[in-house]
């Protein structure tokens, strides 16, 4: 087991690529904290996997937490350290997506967009970054940033700054973390077929005029070597990877996971 008796904090995990995340790490002996807006859908996963695991272990707990409210990021933090005696992973993976062309966008929604993928990546790496100092044993901090963090879409500016972000605050970690073993680096995923991207399809169907399929085909995955969607697990192992690796060596860096979409 790569990960067993590390705890790891994983946002947005009720769902999609942060439930499988989940999934692979309490496969890998890890204890898991499943933060997620919705405790209930939270509590549900955490119940799924405690199942699954079928040893009695209780490797998962649920907290109710809106990555934008400092006060529910400290007390989630704070609880998961509680009960799992402290935090040695952070998956920072909440995220939302919001698509309009740039002059129609709403200020509301990119201030909304901004606060839950920086903001909410800022708080939960303060508040862990705490834990993982005061604990003495190093950490990695996993940001799910995305092909744009790298590469820019139309109709996504409020995303692509978000994403950008996230590589820029990445090596602030990295740099500020090292003396403390604590690592950090993004993920960057192409299209993963989960409800985000499937409620995408249909909305950039519409804005662009032109139909589903061809949203999939020469827009979603027109720059991939295959034609193929990223895969939930196929994000889950990359986290793994860099959540076991041993040293500084790898860190500050972003892993892009495409189909060869973006190629560095």
């Amino acid at each position: 087991m790569q990960l067993k008796d590390k705890v790891a904090i994983i946002t947005g995990a009720a769902s999609g690529i942060g439930k499988e995340i989940a999934i692979e790490f309490a496969r890998e002996g890890a204890k898991v904290c499943i933060a997620d807006l919705a405790l209930d859908a939270a509590t549900a996963t955490a119940n799924e996997i405690n199942a699954s695991l079928g040893d009695g272990s209780g490797r998962a707990m649920a907290v109710a937490m809106n990555v934008t409210d400092e006060a529910q990021v400290e007390a989630g933090v704070a609880a998961t350290v509680a009960q799992f005696g402290g935090v040695d992973i952070l998956i920072s993976n909440a995220g939302i997506q919001i698509i309009s062309p740039l002059v129609d966008y709403k200020f509301e929604d990119w201030k909304r967009m901004l606060a839950i993928h920086l903001d909410g990546a800022f708080l939960t790496t303060r508040a862990c970054m705490r834990a993982m100092i005061k604990a003495g044993n190093g950490g990695t901090i996993l940001y799910m940033g995305s092909v744009h963090s790298h590469e820019a879409s139309p109709l996504k500016s409020a995303y692509v700054a978000a994403k950008h972000g996230l590589i820029g605050l990445a090596k602030v970690v990295a740099k500020e973390g090292a003396k403390d073993k604590i690592r950090a680096n993004v993920i960057c995923p192409g299209f993963v077929r989960t409800p985000l991207v499937d409620k995408q399809i249909p909305e950039q169907a519409k804005t662009l005029g032109i139909t589903e399929a061809e949203v999939i085909k020469n827009v979603m995955l027109k720059e991939t070597v295959d034609g193929e969607f990223t895969t939930v697990q196929d994000v889950a192992e990359t986290a793994l990877f860099l959540a076991a690796f041993p040293s500084n060596a790898l860190t500050g860096q972003s892993i892009t996971v495409s189909h060869g979409w973006h190629m560095q």
